[in-house]
């Protein structure tokens, strides 16, 4: 979606005058006009009924993808054997993501050498919940995640993304406006609060997304509540003990959940909220795995400081009441990373340093590819390669690449698989 824009007026100090005071009126009316400019301005680029799509992908990329030759997609193609791609004018070949997962499956039946092409878990394989954290806002949280969940989606594995920010950038990522679309009860919150008036099931909450085997919990404001309501729950249960209705801590709750649709899935990615709240301290509780963004400045990386001594502090109080908090893999994640900037360098060898192995050997890069992709609402991987030059595209894609298969290795170790 493109930034509406606006004509520019040039000011002289006589055109200046003091607005209005600002109140909670004032702020809700500019949230409303946001609202509404960014509603029309998405009627204005797509039909009212329209939904977001995933591009098709061409035949050199789908060989990428499944680890095999163009040449040998072509002849599978010609034998008139597995799904039947969109032929172009010029002759190429171009797969819907839902025909690259039906030839995972004609490759799969067909494999003479053993080899696996569905990524699937199986028998002991225990599904992967991965958080996505920092308490500062601009660590590229939702971005990691967004690009992470699509990434594996591709490679065939069964993803399901839910936003436990209550900013909901992750949604609106896909395609899905949160103060519009996502109604009482449609969040996380809606199976996780205290009250009568939980969902019935998570399922019932579970969005599809335009991305075959990416499934999307969305978020809006709502989720606030659970930070509003966990105290005087907390306080209730200490006055009157656990009762039959309600025997999970807070920060089962969110495991609880995600227990209930496990099969359905081989990882879950989790966007958490820009601080140690009760909903992060539930994600932590959940999770697996953790993803700690972090941006290699001097500031960042000091407040990373904090951030490390309040989820230690965190996971212990956790820990005494009786959670697990052990987990497959924890790793930092260096986020916009510019391999140019002296500072920068020495800040990534600093913490090399400091932590090892626990630093992801591949560094996000800060790529114009992918922040020209967020402002039309779109990840690196959506984003149409006509948009850019072929070396820009590739560059920013191959590092993202570089970076999720990195962390799909972690996913694969802690499966037990080669």
């Amino acid at each position: 979606m493109a930034v509406p824009q606006v004509k520019q007026k040039v000011f002289r100090g006589s055109d200046f005058s003091a607005p209005p005071p600002m109140d909670p009126n004032v702020i809700r009316a500019h949230a409303r006009s946001l609202s509404e400019q960014l509603q029309a301005q998405r009627l204005r680029s797509a039909a009212p009924d329209s939904k977001k799509t995933l591009r098709k992908f061409s035949s050199g990329e789908v060989a990428k993808l499944l680890g095999v030759t163009d040449a040998y997609l072509r002849q599978i193609a010609l034998d008139g054997k597995g799904p039947k791609p969109e032929v172009m004018l010029n002759g190429r070949r171009m797969y819907s993501l839902e025909e690259i997962h039906a030839l995972r499956a004609f490759l799969s039946e067909n494999a003479k050498s053993g080899r696996q092409y569905l990524k699937h878990r199986s028998g002991d394989e225990h599904l992967q919940i991965i958080s996505c954290i920092n308490f500062k806002g601009g660590s590229a949280k939702t971005t990691t995640a967004a690009h992470l969940a699509q990434y594996l989606a591709l490679n065939g594995y069964r993803v399901l993304a839910i936003d436990l920010d209550p900013q909901a950038s992750l949604t609106a990522l896909h395609g899905c406006q949160p103060e519009l679309e996502v109604k009482d009860n449609e969040t996380i919150y809606g199976a996780i609060r205290y009250d009568a008036e939980a969902a019935t099931h998570p399922r019932d909450i579970i969005r599809k997304t335009y991305i075959a085997g990416l499934d999307l919990v969305p978020g809006n404001l709502e989720l606030m509540e659970f930070e509003h309501e966990t105290p005087a729950a907390l306080a209730a249960r200490k006055v009157n003990g656990a009762t039959a209705d309600d025997t999970l801590m807070f920060f089962e709750r969110l495991g609880a959940a995600i227990d209930e649709v496990a099969d359905d899935y081989d990882v879950v990615a989790i966007d958490c909220p820009p601080q140690l709240g009760f909903l992060t301290m539930s994600a932590l509780s959940a999770s697996t795995s953790l993803l700690i963004t972090v941006h290699p400045q001097m500031l960042d990386v000091m407040s990373m400081c904090q951030f490390l001594n309040m989820t230690a502090d965190t996971l212990d109080v956790v820990k005494d009441a009786g959670a697990n908090v052990t987990f497959n893999w924890a790793r930092y994640l260096i986020t916009r990373y510019e391999p140019n900037d002296v500072p920068q360098q020495q800040m990534v060898g600093f913490m090399r340093q400091m932590f090892g192995d626990y630093v992801c050997k591949n560094p996000m890069i800060k790529s114009t590819a992918i922040s020209d992709a967020g402002v039309r609402k779109q990840t690196i991987y959506e984003v149409p390669r006509e948009n850019f030059s072929k070396a820009t595209y590739d560059r920013a894609v191959d590092a993202m690449n570089t970076v999720n298969s990195e962390i799909e290795d972690l996913i694969k170790k802690a499966w037990g698989r080669e």
